[in-house]
């Protein structure tokens, strides 16, 4: 078992947050390397994945997850190298994506992680869009927003990892695009780089008028990823027979307070329509068949996958709170380990 380091760095969750995950939320520790045991693999993270749903993660009381305790390693998909298997389906040198949690090294049962190819793709972008942000956009969409040729589609964080592969998606599915992001830069990108037919400045333009302007018959699929006043400028302009997918909350989740639910909630009954939650891990099952469309639409130059890449370990805590702050341009990944 060769490695580069003879400690482990581990962050873990020393308390609760309240709002944004200030620096005394976290614990950076050094330990150990763990010794896999029976059924497990070692894995030297290479890269990990930072997602708006670890907010979710560090609060207690009842999610569709259990939160991270307190004391424990903080939880996120991370890609890495296997330097030691006591599994019978892995060897050294092979390359994997699991929970691994934001640390160097993670020890994990083989049946909690899955092999990754890095000839097909680099490892930050089986993080994404070929990972759980893809996984994500593809299932939400195709299976809850059930996009028909014609269609309005319109999208929240569309420059973010999963609402840029939604809006990219229903590009090749033959609907109109719309996409919701913050500042002139990332509006540029969705219409420029990734196809879209418009977009929508949520910080400079009146969403609703905007929403009315460019869906003058109405949104067929609105995909939400931020909650909040534009999820009820959303349901404002709705076609009949929409619907809604329910991704994230993102402008929410560092609410001190209550969150806040949608206004405009009669719209539905108005327009017949439907707002339905989605997790991805409920088509888990069909991941593998999900990945090879969207490889072959990468291969193919179809879809398009940014990764904003933040280097070492050490800058995790800051790292995070860019997601939050939308200083991210597209995935948002940190560099822990050579490839």
């Amino acid at each position: 078992m060769e490695m580069s380091n003879e400690v482990n760095h581990t962050w873990r969750l020393a308390r609760r947050p309240v709002g944004l995950p200030e620096p005394d939320v976290w614990s950076y520790e050094q330990e150990p390397i763990p010794e896999p045991h029976d059924g497990e693999v070692l894995v030297r993270n290479h890269y990990i994945s930072l997602d708006p749903a670890m907010r979710g993660w560090m609060n207690e009381g009842r999610s569709y997850a259990p939160p991270v305790g307190i004391g424990g390693v903080m939880r996120a998909y991370a890609a890495g190298r296997v330097v030691a298997s006591r599994h019978a389906g892995f060897a050294e040198g092979d390359h994997v994506v699991g929970l691994l949690g934001v640390q160097e090294y993670a020890r994990a049962s083989g049946d909690a992680v899955f092999k990754v190819d890095p000839e097909v793709a680099p490892l930050p972008v089986h993080l994404g869009t070929l990972g759980m942000p893809g996984m994500t956009a593809y299932f939400g969409l195709l299976e809850v927003g059930k996009p028909a040729p014609g269609n309005t589609v319109v999208v929240s964080a569309a420059a973010g990892a999963v609402g840029s592969i939604v809006g990219q998606i229903a590009k090749l599915k033959e609907c109109r695009v719309v996409g919701v992001a913050g500042g002139p830069q990332k509006c540029e990108y969705v219409v420029a780089e990734l196809g879209f037919d418009a977009a929508i400045d949520y910080k400079a333009d009146d969403v609703g008028r905007a929403l009315h302007e460019h869906c003058p018959q109405g949104i067929d699929v609105y995909f939400d990823n931020v909650g909040g006043e534009i999820l009820d400028a959303a349901l404002a302009n709705l076609a009949l027979q929409a619907r809604v997918v329910i991704c994230g909350a993102i402008s929410q989740y560092n609410n001190s307070g209550p969150m806040k639910g949608p206004a405009n909630y009669m719209s539905l009954l108005v327009n017949r329509a439907s707002m339905t939650g989605m997790l991805v891990s409920d088509w888990l099952p069909r991941w593998g068949d999900a990945a090879k469309e969207l490889a072959g639409w990468l291969a193919a130059g179809q879809l398009h996958s940014r990764e904003d890449i933040i280097e070492g370990i050490e800058a995790f805590p800051d790292a995070l709170v860019k997601l939050f702050t939308g200083e991210n341009n597209g995935k948002l990944v940190l560099k822990v380990g050579e490839d």
